[in-house]
């Protein structure tokens, strides 16, 4: 079935960069980066190999490739910064969260945003969501900006220049890849799932123990 998905969200990436060229390479990375299942470990390498083609060009792939990648981004954490908390707020007593763990995710990512947001641009799924945590915590938005841009620089320019160096075999890099993000995918949810557990526990706790 995720398989299924995955080849289908493959074909929808390549007919529409096919279509529109770089606009489809900065459109598809910004609905990635602001939740919206797109592989962008299919964007950057088709946009390679079309590089490779002499069909675009290398820096304006990574460019719009990143610049998208910050629009999705500032999107998702507007997202967060404006109804993210509030929403928390009312309903996140369903998986044990308070305005005291609000309060401490706001301080520890005043303190850690930077390293969170840039590790998180670098990593498969997590890159996809960690805009919206930082505007719940109303991370500074210029060096969550700067951050992210950094980060996103990165991963295009990475997985452009692999779809130029392996040309017609540039899909072997989605393959490659497809168990890692499952990897990733799993560790994340078993996080969360630790988290409202631990989070549970506190509760009880404390109606035991006033």
């Amino acid at each position: 079935m995720i398989t299924t998905l995955i080849d289908f969200l493959a074909q929808l990436v390549i007919q529409t960069i096919d279509a529109i060229g770089y606009g489809g390479v900065f459109s598809l990375m910004a609905a990635e980066s602001c939740g919206i299942l797109m592989p962008s470990e299919v964007i950057m390498p088709f946009s390679g190999f079309l590089v490779a083609l002499g069909k675009m060009s290398f820096w304006p792939v990574v460019m719009l490739g990143a610049l998208g990648n910050l629009a999705g981004s500032l999107l998702a954490y507007y997202i967060g910064y404006k109804g993210g908390r509030p929403l928390i707020e009312k309903y996140g007593k369903y998986i044990f969260l308070n305005k005291h763990d609000l309060d401490l995710s706001e301080k520890w990512f005043g303190k850690h945003g930077e390293l969170v947001v840039f590790a998180g641009r670098l990593l498969p799924v997590v890159r996809t969501y960690v805009s919206f945590p930082a505007g719940v915590a109303k991370m500074d938005i210029k060096k969550f900006s700067f951050y992210t841009l950094l980060g996103a620089l990165i991963w295009s320019g990475l997985f452009a220049w692999l779809g130029v160096k392996m040309g017609d075999n540039w899909e072997l890099i989605k393959a490659k890849l497809h168990n890692f993000d499952l990897a990733i995918a799993v560790l994340v949810a078993v996080a969360v799932i630790l988290f409202i557990i631990k989070q549970y526990r506190k509760k009880r706790a404390r109606k035991l123990f006033g």
